[in-house]
């Protein structure tokens, strides 16, 4: 339900939910403050226990939030390793298939070249909003079709398709891999819990007594670092989607020496 914030420029939702949170710790330190203060402001050295309990309690958030961004980043870096894995095998295969006799191997580069200026023009954009691309499925089935239709007539040929035999399932393998990360994300639950740890985290820090400004001042420097960790996982969490993604950069290049050759 909150996709819609991948179509915001990267700095503009950063700054929003540095904002965002600053913003509700500021009016929270106005409003709530008072109310919550009055279960603690009888206790004895008051800011000491919350700063205990804080300390208790931030402990377990941090680790949280900082496996939480170390799975996000993990994510995104395996997804960006399938789509290197695929380009290569495709560019492989590519050459494999240019040492077939005519007209066999024309065939086969025509139909990679169209795979590839799909990936590139129809996929990519599909995967960017969430959308698993079937199309692609379609033309590797075609090209599969076409290499099995061949049939070699020496040794020097069947060693030629047995290795673009393998290089084809290499790519399908890379492939597949890369549509099982387009809609991969960290499951909702944790997100709940993430949030909820960041409002239960600033409601703590209202219950310290000390200058107005001084919280203002302090409580929006937490805030703001909440808000940059939050935007920092939300912004790896959909490897394809929004500026901070995975582009078809290699698939460009690859598709580049197709054009020239």
């Amino acid at each position: 339900m909150f996709y819609w914030i991948y179509d915001i420029p990267s700095p503009s939702l950063a700054v929003g939910m540095i904002a965002l949170f600053v913003g509700i710790y500021w009016v929270g330190a106005l409003i709530v403050r008072p109310v919550l203060r009055q279960f603690v402001k009888s206790t004895a050295a008051c800011n000491d226990v919350v700063g205990y309990v804080l300390s208790c309690f931030c402990v377990f958030y941090g680790l949280l939030l900082g496996l939480i961004a170390v799975t996000a980043y993990q994510n995104f870096s395996q997804a960006e390793a399938n789509v290197t894995h695929e380009a290569a095998a495709l560019a492989a295969l590519y050459e494999d298939v240019g040492q077939y006799p005519a007209p066999h191997g024309q065939n086969l580069r025509w139909l990679l070249r169209d795979y590839t200026r799909y990936v590139i023009r129809y996929a990519w954009p599909l995967q960017r909003k969430g959308i698993v691309p079937v199309e692609g499925t379609i033309r590797a089935q075609a090209f599969e079709e076409q290499l099995l239709s061949f049939q070699p007539q020496t040794p020097a040929e069947e060693i030629l398709h047995a290795e673009a035999l393998r290089q084809f399932n290499t790519f399908l393998e890379a492939r597949r891999m890369r549509l099982f990360t387009v809609t991969a994300s960290i499951p909702a639950v944790m997100w709940y819990v993430v949030i909820l740890g960041a409002l239960i985290t600033i409601a703590m820090v209202w219950l310290f007594d000390m200058k107005f400004i001084t919280h203002l001042m302090l409580g929006g420097m937490l805030s703001a670092y909440l808000g940059t960790m939050i935007f920092l996982i939300a912004a790896m969490d959909n490897p394809f989607r929004g500026e901070v993604s995975i582009p078809p950069a290699v698939f460009e290049t690859i598709f580049e020496h197709m054009v020239e050759e």
